[in-house]
């Protein structure tokens, strides 16, 4: 390949991953065709793209963003995949469910992540990266929390008078 072809392929590359917040490696060498196109579905329909990349040039698309990335590069070894998603754990969860469907499946296998400008390196992450909830989800968790108290507030207040608004009819009822 072309000095020029590797740059422009690895110019690519990075502006890919600029596109979206969350990206996993995961190797799926080793699955047939039919298998390989179930899960390009499978990641069509969930909204995660799948990009499937020389090392070495992911390396150096990485290299050429902001951020430390060096963490991920011990896990460019054999062939890597990459997994680009908005959602911090959509490709965890399809992950998962893959190989859910088979007991003896082991690809595609989780690699590394970095979701919400972190770093999980080693399948022993998959489980917490399933978990984790993502930028949107917390904003409306603490919205939530925040709505909380008003509501308390108000339903106490609105309780309360009708419970008032009943002593009084009750009151005003015995003295006659």
């Amino acid at each position: 390949m072309r000095k020029e072809d590797k740059a422009l392929i690895i110019e690519n590359i990075a502006k890919t991953l600029n596109e979206y917040s969350c990206f996993y490696l995961v190797e799926t060498a080793g699955l047939n065709a039919e298998k390989t196109s179930e899960l390009r579905r499978a990641c069509n329909k969930a909204d995660i793209k799948l990009m499937v990349v020389k090392n070495t040039l992911l390396e150096k698309a990485l290299e050429s963003l902001e951020g430390d990335y060096s963490e991920l590069y011990s896990s460019l070894k054999g062939s890597t995949s990459i997994m680009l998603s908005n959602t911090g754990n959509a490709p965890a969860k399809l992950i998962k469910e893959v190989l859910k469907k088979e007991k003896d499946a082991t690809l595609p296998r989780f690699k590394a992540a970095y979701v919400e400008e972190t770093i999980y390196v080693g399948a022993e992450n998959l489980d917490t990266l399933v978990t984790i909830k993502s930028k949107n989800e917390l904003i409306a968790d603490v919205i939530a929390l925040l709505q909380s108290p008003a509501k308390n507030v108000v339903s106490a207040l609105t309780s309360g008078g009708t419970k008032l608004h009943g002593i009084l009819e009750t009151l005003s009822n015995k003295e006659a």
